[in-house]
């Protein structure tokens, strides 16, 4: 079972913390992490893009000149792709890049990060974090107390003075544990998490 320390906003370890192994400790299974990443990634995907063909372009409905006898190729319509505005012949259309994982693997995924991060020193757990008023300047103290710069920082509950006081910090993104995903575990180099935090994913996902 990983043992990690507890520290207060100020930096000072206060105390340790045992990690359920189901969700801290497991295999990390890279090819699960890899294709969670990527649905993320395609379901944020629009898919807006869009050209006309020529049944869409307006115009040419009349044959441009007769068939014969011209000394031109024959032409149908001035809509045709050969033609200077013209429709495409392969258009492209909008379309849906989603696809599905199911919760299984899901949820294997989300704990392969989660214990990487563990592994690799990058999950630091706090006693609390609470702030008196909305001021980016107190939050950014704690980060520099805990030293870190780039983080993912997950909390229990909503707290608007946290979460509106890390809004201006580009470098930080505030999330609640039914709101974690892979991608930005990942994304982010640190995730700073708070005990209860701790103890919901654990009750959650084991």
């Amino acid at each position: 079972m990983a043992n990690v320390a507890v520290y207060d906003m100020k930096g000072q370890e206060v105390g340790k913390m045992d990690l359920n192994d189901a969700i801290f400790g497991v295999e990390v299974n890279e090819h699960l992490v890899h294709m969670a990443v990527l649905q993320q990634l395609a379901n944020n995907r629009q898919g807006t893009q869009k050209a006309k063909t020529r049944s869409e372009v307006r115009g040419g409905g009349r044959k441009p000149w007769r068939q014969k006898g011209t000394g031109h190729a024959r032409q149908g319509s001035t809509r045709a792709p050969q033609w200077t505005h013209g429709g495409v012949v392969f258009a492209p259309v909008p379309r849906d890049y989603s696809f599905k994982l199911n919760k299984k693997e899901k949820r294997a995924a989300l704990k392969s990060a989660l214990t990487s991060r563990v592994n690799e020193n990058k999950f630091i757990v706090l006693d609390e974090l609470k702030l008196d008023e909305i001021k980016t300047k107190k939050f950014v103290e704690v980060l520099n107390s805990l030293k870190v710069e780039k983080a993912l920082v997950v909390l229990n509950d909503m707290d608007e003075n946290v979460i509106r006081s890390a809004g201006n910090i580009p470098t930080v993104k505030t999330a609640q544990t039914n709101e974690l995903n892979v991608f930005d575990v990942l994304k982010y180099d640190t995730v700073v998490v708070t005990k209860d935090a701790v103890k919901t994913i654990e009750e959650v996902y084991a």
